[in-house]
């Protein structure tokens, strides 16, 4: 199920000094691109953020949890979608300051698919 409206109107705000901010689908959420880059998703009312191993860390010390879903086999956690700290989720400045560390891993996976695309 794609991100409730207004939860959804919500995190575009407080990412809205990045620029222009496309919505897709994800995981059954709604997944947030600055250009063609993902940088976040929101799934069940939380925003996880893109994150390589090293940012991961240091959302993980600010008090985030990864992206995780229950598979028929158990929970299947994915280290790179790390939800944004609580403490952002009423300031956009923070939030945008995650969002912008989030862009590097976000333009590098974009990079990839874009090389994996033209074979």
């Amino acid at each position: 199920m794609a991100a409730d409206p207004d939860f959804l109107e919500h995190a575009k705000d407080l990412f809205a000094d990045l620029g222009p901010i496309r919505v897709g689908r994800l995981f059954g959420g709604s997944a947030l691109y600055l250009d063609d880059a993902m940088f976040a998703m929101i799934q069940n009312a939380t925003i996880f953020m893109k994150a390589d191993a090293e940012l991961a860390k240091e959302y993980i010390a600010a008090g985030s949890t990864p992206f995780s879903y229950d598979t028929k086999t158990g929970t299947r956690v994915i280290a790179g979608l790390t939800s944004l700290p609580d403490t952002a989720l009423e300031d956009p400045d923070e939030a945008v300051q995650w969002a912008r560390r989030s862009m590097v891993p976000a333009q590098a996976a974009a990079a990839e698919k874009r090389a994996k695309k033209r074979g």
